[in-house]
């Protein structure tokens, strides 16, 4: 049964145009993905309506404007429960939306937050601790090498060369850059040298599946072989993308991916990072519950799209997710 779905989303460009900077809206979509998500809604056979970001929202809301289903893809911008501003609003109208909730949003964008819920269902992630300010800037037990980044940031915002942090100097000095460039606190954690995974889950509850993983590697060109913001935005060049064997490794990884997602109760879909320690074991690095959808550049696609998924489908899977949740609740 077709609907009205409105979509809600922050563009780069209009950012751009306040005066943002590239890596402050690195999280935001751009026209291609907005285009590619409402052509599909469209072929699918759905009345669509872009409503842009929260404030355009409230407006719309304010004014009477109401939709069957909003798709929201809006990341916000300020503070560390930005992701939940447009579902909190959405909900304060009782207008059904697709994705996790505020709570779930609010406490996946922060990282240590993620951890600490992840570890209180007996699942592995990395031993570490949140720096608030620069007196806090030491290891009170974690073993080198650490990794640090920006505790509530995504996209590899904040992760260069520099997040891998090989003694107490560097340790001090890595802190100080993230403290002042983000104004939020740090989140230092034991590096785990294996290899790098992303795994996708679709659907809700007892109906969560996990639809694929994909394999991150970055090649020997790229500097210290970490996954930064730069290494993303230029892929082509420096990393590669593959679908591991259906081997043990790849059952264990999966395995932890579905636990965490629903461990952390997220809903329709989402991305979970796992990497592997010295011993080979997987371990919960982080959730991204509002993954990126450009058809042919974003992880959740590919990874779709290698597993036989087409993006209309799975497009299709995740509202009928969320209307199904819709229907639940009336």
């Amino acid at each position: 049964m077709t609907c009205t779905i409105g979509l809600v989303y922050d563009l780069r460009s209009d950012y751009l145009k306040e005066g943002y900077t590239l890596e402050q809206i690195a999280e935001l979509d751009t026209e291609a993905t907005i285009e590619a998500l409402d052509a599909t809604l469209q072929a699918l056979g759905h009345a669509t309506d872009r409503i842009g970001h929260a404030r355009a929202l409230c407006a719309r809301l304010v004014r009477g404007d109401r939709w069957d289903l909003v798709f929201n893809i809006a990341e916000g911008l300020r503070g560390r429960s930005r992701e939940a501003q447009a579902p909190a609003i959405l909900e304060l109208y009782g207008v059904p939306y697709v994705f996790s909730d505020p709570l779930v949003l609010a406490a996946t964008l922060d990282k240590a937050v993620a951890k600490r819920l992840v570890r209180s269902h007996g699942l592995p992630t990395p031993n570490f601790k949140v720096v608030a300010s620069l007196s806090e800037a030491v290891p009170d037990g974690l073993r080198f090498p650490l990794f640090a980044k920006p505790i509530a940031e995504g996209t590899g915002k904040g992760i260069d060369e520099r997040s891998r942090i090989d003694g107490p100097e560097e340790l001090r000095a890595a802190c100080a850059r993230l403290l002042e460039a983000f104004g939020q606190q740090v989140l230092l954690e034991e590096y785990l040298p294996g290899r790098e995974f992303t795994t996708a889950v679709i659907g809700t509850g007892r109906k969560a599946r996990v639809i694929g993983t994909m394999e991150i590697e970055v090649l020997p060109a790229a500097a210290r072989a970490i996954y930064s913001l730069e290494m993303k935005e230029r892929c082509e060049e420096f990393v590669r993308y593959s679908a591991p064997p259906r081997d043990a490794v790849r059952r264990a990884v999966e395995d932890l991916a579905l636990k965490s997602y629903l461990a952390l109760e997220c809903r329709d879909v989402g991305r979970v990072d796992i990497r592997l320690d010295a011993d080979g074991a997987p371990s919960f690095m982080e959730v991204n519950p509002l993954p990126g959808l450009h058809p042919q550049h974003s992880d959740l696609p590919m990874i779709a799209t290698q597993e036989g998924m087409p993006f209309e489908r799975l497009i299709a899977e995740i509202v009928e997710s969320a209307r199904e949740r819709a229907r639940g609740a009336a």
